[in-house]
């Protein structure tokens, strides 16, 4: 058991947070952000880097990478979150109430989403230095575009990475939980093309793209497909131009998620060959497109990064609680490029929304996380 660490600074640590969700970040205009995080990394002794993943998108800024060598033999650890924040982003402020709890001013999202765990990282780290702790050699990964679909993540180059364990600061729920599964999340367009004809005085003569959509949908399975699997039509927009011309077009856009990657894709055939035999019976035709945003993952219970993380939360004495999730981080692309790991809750909640809060206690407990875990010697 390590000598216990002196409190964290909680009035510091809420001025972190605040100062950085101030910060304007939308997906691909991270230019601030990295430039903040550049400037905090190399002031705790970091090598830092910045890729060219923007130039890929149109984008302000790179990926954000630290380097530094501890004094506790052993592979580094990586500690991960993402720079940008989804809509409405723009002039978001961090309001502290006498709750504890910190919101946005109720026009804009907070940001806790990613700040949250950014903050904390970086809290751990300035404690650490002052205090003049032992700790890991670090790896720290500072991704754009995680809210478009993980494209940072995406194209950054790991083969400078020498972490064997992840821990993706990116979750809601309390303290002390974290996800070690995550689904394969499939997008995917169909457009039917049929005739168009006057509804009124041939409608025989046309093929109604609508209807064979709608006949097609019925036979899907969704929601949940089983325990492991769902599958949603997000929208249907029809090619139509009037209520008395048969539609000659219609496109719908939908998605598949399963933990089984095999099994998404197998459904996504399935719902392909459902509209085309519709399309086809019909006299039409049916085209799907579709694109794999996201890989399922993994990473086995009796992982180093779990191990870690459960004597960081007994050491701690915070419940300690491993759960699967249905949504999507950088987690992903880590463990398909050979860093496997934990996503972990990040004190923010209702996330994606106006309504998002984070806690002043919550945001306290996972810096000790952190903390204790860049200084275990194990």
């Amino acid at each position: 058991m390590k000598e216990r660490s002196r409190q964290i600074n909680r009035e510091r640590l809420i001025e972190t947070f605040q100062r950085l969700v101030s910060i304007d970040a939308p997906s691909f205009g991270e230019r601030e952000m990295a430039d903040a995080l550049k400037a905090e990394l190399t002031e705790l002794g970091f090598t830092v880097t910045e890729d060219q993943a923007g130039e890929r998108y149109g984008g302000t800024a790179g990926n954000v990478c630290g380097v530094r060598k501890g004094t506790i033999s052993g592979p580094p650890l990586l500690f991960s979150a993402h720079m940008d924040t989804v809509e409405p982003a723009h002039g978001k402020r961090g309001v502290l109430g006498a709750d504890d709890r910190i919101t946005s001013e109720g026009k804009t999202v907070l940001g806790a989403d990613c700040m949250s765990g950014t903050a904390a990282i970086l809290e751990a780290l300035r404690e650490i230095k002052e205090e003049g702790k032992d700790c890991r050699d670090l790896e720290i990964l500072f991704f754009i575009g995680e809210e478009k679909h993980l494209r940072g993540s995406e194209v950054f180059d790991y083969s400078h990475i020498q972490a064997e364990e992840a821990y993706i600061l990116d979750l809601t729920g309390p303290v002390g939980t974290a996800a070690y599964q995550a689904p394969t999340l499939v997008n995917f367009q169909i457009e039917i093309h049929g005739r168009a004809a006057h509804a009124g005085l041939a409608p025989e003569t046309g093929i109604h793209t609508i209807a064979i959509a709608a006949r097609a949908v019925t036979q899907m399975q969704l929601g949940h497909v089983g325990d492991e699997m769902t599958v949603n039509i997000g929208a249907i927009h029809s090619g139509g131009t009037n209520s008395n011309i048969v539609p000659e077009f219609c496109r719908l856009v939908g998605e598949v998620r399963s933990y089984s990657h095999e099994q998404a894709m197998e459904q996504t055939r399935l719902i392909e060959e459902i509209f085309r035999k519709e399309a086809q019976e019909a006299g039409g035709t049916s085209r799907m497109d579709y694109q794999v945003l996201i890989r399922a993952y993994e990473t086995p219970q009796d992982h180093g990064s779990v191990r870690r993380f459960r004597r960081a939360c007994e050491e701690l004495r915070l419940p300690f609680r491993l759960i699967k999730t249905f949504g999507g981080s950088d987690a992903s692309n880590l463990f398909h490029h050979g860093v496997p790991g934990l996503v972990l809750a990040s004190a923010m909640e209702l996330v994606h929304s106006c309504q998002e809060y984070t806690s002043v206690p919550e945001l306290v407990r996972l810096t000790e996380i952190v903390k204790w875990m860049v200084q275990d010697a194990e």
